[in-house]
């Protein structure tokens, strides 16, 4: 028989608001009680200065800890995948850039077992369905056109685990595989893109509902020439990831994004690649050369030097969109909203995301010295903390920098 555990603490944010003191109950993997003031029987676990939020969703992230999720190594993913749980993401989609066909099916085989084990929540293919001028850090040599034959052979090898896809409409065949797509239950999004404003409009249409790290890898937006960014949005079935690193947005455009879309359409991800936690050194992204300098990660000079994705955690964008607002309150829901239900809503997550009677137990204590401590279905989780776990890189780009 399980024995239910109740915790307890200065704050817990819930759908309805923030219960001041609050208190949560586990029993086995599942919530089976919130409630406000103190609860009926003394607490197992008592978190005076601390705050019970959500567990993180992170539905962008390639790596970290040292280990990629493009490795196509069981033992890798893992590892890459329990770095993040111990910082606090307990649900991920593991993030896979531009491939060659055969190497691209032989990861998406390799990460649909490890998705049925639980490891990671999903895959998520950016690319190789981009556009060459916003390809980023993805590999040139990688990049092509949408097939239906391609697509159907991914989802095949995928076995049902791939949930989200980011492609360039624009492409030969863009319109149709955001079609084919959707219609096969995947979240698509729009990314790495040169695609118009009406062009953008026609991929929701289809079934796009996603803007993969808005402004980073798409046109900037013009007077005369809107492009994406506007239709995405504008539209109030479109989720938009931002980075909020301190490094591939202005805060006052993530200010601008915040106000216009709400906090209920914006998902902050990582777009951590394996540096993150490591330190400044040598890496590699999808077999590209990576220079991690001052928290900073750029391909190499010989290939550009562009920004190649980040070495960002979840405790650090929290963080960071706490800091959106004044009031302790309304910081601590947006924060969980843009790190933890949104993204969960727009993955189809319906057991995690926030904390609710029947729902995952999956919390997360912050106090303000950031992440304390973590759950996950019900099991606590040793954290591991860096020194870039609880604060923004340090490093700032100039706009053309900013890819």
């Amino acid at each position: 028989m399980t024995v239910p555990v109740t915790i307890t603490a200065d704050a817990v944010v819930t759908p309805a608001g923030v219960l001041r003191p609050g208190w949560v109950e586990v029993s086995g993997e599942k919530i089976t009680g919130v409630g406000v003031g103190e609860p009926s029987r003394a607490p197992d676990v008592s978190c005076p200065d601390g705050a019970l939020v959500p567990g993180f969703v992170d539905m962008h992230v390639h790596g970290g800890g040292g280990a990629s999720f493009g490795s196509a190594s069981p033992s890798e993913v893992r590892r890459a995948a329990r770095w993040h749980r111990a910082r606090g993401s307990s649900s991920m989609l593991a993030s896979l850039v531009s491939a060659p066909p055969a190497e691209l099916t032989r990861q998406v085989s390799v990460l649909a077992d490890l998705a049925e084990e639980g490891e990671v929540s999903g895959v998520h293919l950016e690319g190789p369905w981009l556009a060459y001028g916003k390809r980023g850090a993805h590999d040139p040599e990688a990049l092509r056109d949408p097939r239906p034959e391609e697509i159907e052979q991914l989802l095949g090898a995928a076995r049902g685990t791939i949930r989200m896809v980011t492609l360039a409409p624009e492409l030969p065949g863009g319109q149709a595989a955001v079609r084919q797509l959707a219609e096969a239950g995947v979240t698509v999004a729009v990314g790495h893109t040169e695609a118009d404003y009406e062009q953008t409009r026609q991929a929701i249409a289809a079934g796009a509902r996603v803007a993969t790290h808005l402004f980073n890898g798409m046109p900037a937006v013009h007077h005369r020439d809107p492009g994406p960014v506007p239709a995405l949005l504008e539209d109030p079935g479109v989720t938009v990831e931002v980075v909020a690193d301190g490094l591939h947005l202005h805060s006052a455009v993530l200010q601008w994004v915040l106000r216009t879309a709400g906090a209920s359409r914006v998902a902050f991800v990582t777009d951590a690649i394996s540096a993150a936690g490591m330190g400044d050194g040598t890496y590699s992204l999808g077999g590209l050369p990576v220079e991690v300098r001052e928290g900073v990660a750029r391909l190499s000079a010989g290939l550009g030097g562009t920004v190649a994705g980040s070495t960002a955690t979840m405790p650090a964008l929290f963080a960071a969109a706490r800091a959106t607002s004044d009031d302790e309150d309304e910081a601590l829901q947006l924060a969980s909203q843009v790190c933890s239900t949104t993204p969960a809503a727009a993955l189809g997550l319906s057991d995690v995301g926030v904390l609710e009677v029947g729902r995952r137990a999956d919390l997360v204590v912050i106090d303000d010295r950031g992440l304390r401590s973590s759950m996950r279905g019900g099991t606590w989780i040793t954290p591991e903390h860096s020194s870039r776990d609880q604060a923004t890189p340090q490093g700032r780009l100039s706009p053309s920098e900013r890819t």
